[in-house]
């Protein structure tokens, strides 16, 4: 370290450690759930996390109105051990060479049952809040094609044919015929079960369109003009035998699986609009029992694709439901085009894709893509500027995601282009657009590089998010590949030799990364025993461009961590008097070191970091 640097960290450091009543997020006018400051989040696809009910797994009759339309001849619930590019006999025997197909119509049984069995895995983790996938009634694997919005799916509680009885009984358009399937009952026991371990659940909400599946398109198709859904949707022409006109309307992205809800200045047109707040009441307090027992909030899908003023509406009737509600969108944009969704007045925070933009420059792109440790703070520093006071401490500080490549894939293809450049990079991190995209699993110097990752994203501002599986070592390309079969210790996988052409490789043993799980498991326990790490003020206080050293001090109140990370590839040494005249744990070692002055120097090892706890 330079004099001019050493002297300057000696003075940011000694002047934080003078002030134990240092100011926090939590001070001054804020409109976020405080809460949502002090979570470590965990995102399930449901379909994927765990089959906890086999009597209820969906059959070829589940799957009609998903994509692909074309109905297949043969079809089964997959495997789940299985070798993920390997077709199955069955698939082999619909003749289709599109690999897209295949795994499209996959379905491999997890369900809310599933979710309940592993509350305590989560818990054990360190987890406190769930954010689901849609979990709402829908014929595909992802269900973004609801067919409505006021019941589970029926393939993921236990009475499927009952459920479908049931809801066969009600008028959607009228909440007070509504009825209660099996599987909305299941979903209710998952939240109190969730609560009765301090974790809270997030549903997510899809309220561009809805599927063709859904019961308002399903009339429209059938009744045209004459239904009552006639003014629901995006209709360009109605079907007149007389005129020859045929029947079309707007899809989300073109997609005709997806038929878009109408807008007008006001957003949603009144009968989506009506129906989507009576479906929102209904999560957030079931049969009016009270808050306790519904949902803590919602992820918002696509919310740049519905207007503003929708957004301020709904907002005031989440509000006015449950004041201590968290909302949080997907707006994959630059930040000047987030900011307005943030003001307090439409969402609380955001998925936060341009944390891992940032992240992915400074800490997974080659040497030629690469950003240096100082243009890495001010990136930071203009991400937490952007928002109004609180903001920054309850978005989710995500990387992977089911619309990203995982991040241990994200590593091995490190390279191919930035994630910041979304359009170019998701197609880019899809085999099916990039022959050249490698599928292999990481080896061990990229889980550290994940690892190194982790420490930064367990210790900075803002809630981590972490996509189920990240935490022991799964990989996969960008959808559908991100969105393989959760890997638990009891299920027996086949190795990965597969290529998606249908050629093999060398085998890649699929199975819990017990290493990665440990580091994940003790992140995350270290964030939620500090509260200077979920509330506490940001203040960088190494900045060392040559030998890619980063440091940083978090205070709340008597609680102070200082964070020191190598993003180096080879051990860097630093000058204890960055510590000050007080005594340090390193909570990152199972040794829990102590550091002082008298140490001298101070090692970070390479690829690493260090997570010192004032004494």
């Amino acid at each position: 370290m330079n004099n001019i640097l050493q002297l300057a960290v000696r003075t940011l450091i000694s002047a934080t450690l003078a002030i134990p009543m240092a100011t926090s997020a939590s001070q001054g006018e804020e409109f976020v759930p405080q809460w949502a400051k002090e979570v470590v989040w965990y995102q399930i696809f449901p379909e994927r996390f765990r089959n906890g009910d086999t009597a209820n797994d969906p059959g070829r009759k589940d799957i009609l109105g998903a994509d692909p339309q074309e109905a297949p001849k043969q079809w089964q619930v997959h495997p789940w051990g299985s070798d993920w590019y390997e077709l199955q006999a069955y698939e082999k025997a619909n003749g289709e060479p599109e690999l897209w197909k295949h795994l499209l119509r996959r379905r491999y049984g997890g369900d809310l049952q599933g979710v309940i069995n592993q509350l305590d895995y989560l818990k054990a983790l360190g987890i406190s809040a769930i954010y689901l996938n849609p979990v709402f009634d829908a014929p595909s694997l992802h269900k973004y094609d609801g067919a409505s919005y006021h019941h589970i799916d029926p393939t993921f509680g236990p009475d499927p044919e009952g459920d479908r009885k049931l809801m066969a009984t009600e008028d959607p358009l009228d909440p007070s015929t509504w009825v209660w399937t099996s599987a909305d009952e299941l979903a209710l026991n998952l939240i109190d079960e969730a609560h009765k371990r301090d974790i809270r659940i997030l549903f997510d909400g899809v309220f561009n369109h809805m599927g063709i599946n859904s019961f308002a398109f399903q009339h429209l198709r059938k009744h045209q003009q004459a239904s009552p859904y006639k003014d629901w949707f995006i209709v360009e022409s109605f079907r007149d035998d007389k005129t020859g006109s045929k029947f079309k309307y707007s899809g989300w992205f073109g997609v005709e699986s997806l038929p878009e809800f109408r807008e007008d200045e006001h957003g949603l047109v009144k009968g989506p609009r009506d129906y989507v707040f009576a479906a929102t009441e209904r999560w957030m307090n079931p049969k009016g029992k009270g808050i306790e027992h519904g949902i803590d909030g919602w992820r918002l899908d696509v919310a740049f694709e519905v207007h503003h003023n929708f957004w301020k509406a709904w907002r005031s009737h989440v509000k006015s439901i449950n004041p201590e509600a968290y909302l949080t969108a997907e707006i994959v944009d630059v930040p000047e085009k987030v900011k307005p969704y943030l003001q307090g007045d439409e969402f609380d925070g955001e998925m936060n894709y341009n944390f891992a933009f940032t992240a992915a420059e400074f800490f997974f792109n080659p040497p030629d893509m690469n950003i240096s440790v100082s243009a890495f703070d001010r990136k930071l520093a203009d991400l937490r500027d952007l928002y109004p006071q609180g903001v920054a401490y309850v978005v989710q500080n995500l990387f992977g995601s089911h619309d990203s490549n995982r991040i241990g894939s994200h590593i091995v293809n490190r390279g191919i282009g930035n994630f910041r450049d979304w359009g170019n990079y998701f197609n880019r991190s899809q085999v099916t657009n990039n022959a050249d995209y490698v599928v292999r699993k990481p080896n061990e110097h990229e889980i550290q590089l994940q690892m190194l990752f982790a420490i930064f994203q367990m210790t900075y501002v803002g809630a981590p998010m972490i996509y189920y599986g990240d935490e022991v070592g799964m990989w996969g390309a960008n959808d559908p590949d991100t969105r393989k079969p959760m890997i638990w210790p009891d299920i027996e996988y086949e190795d990965e030799v597969y290529l998606p052409d249908g050629s093999k490789r060398s085998p890649d043993q699929v199975g819990v990364n017990t290493d990665l799980l440990r580091h994940y498991r003790n992140l995350i326990h270290i964030r939620n025993r500090n509260p200077a790490l979920q509330l506490g003020d940001f203040q960088s206080v190494l900045i060392d461009d040559k030998r890619r050293l980063y440091g940083y001090h978090r205070v709340y109140r008597n609680n102070q961590v200082l964070v020191i990370l190598n993003n180096a590839s080879q051990a860097n040494t630093i000058s204890a008097e960055i510590l000050g005249d007080s005594t340090w744990i390193n909570v990152l070692n199972h040794q829990k070191d102590t550091y002082d002055q008298r140490r001298g120097k101070i090692v970070i090892p390479p690829l690493d970091g260090l997570i010192l706890v004032r004494q």
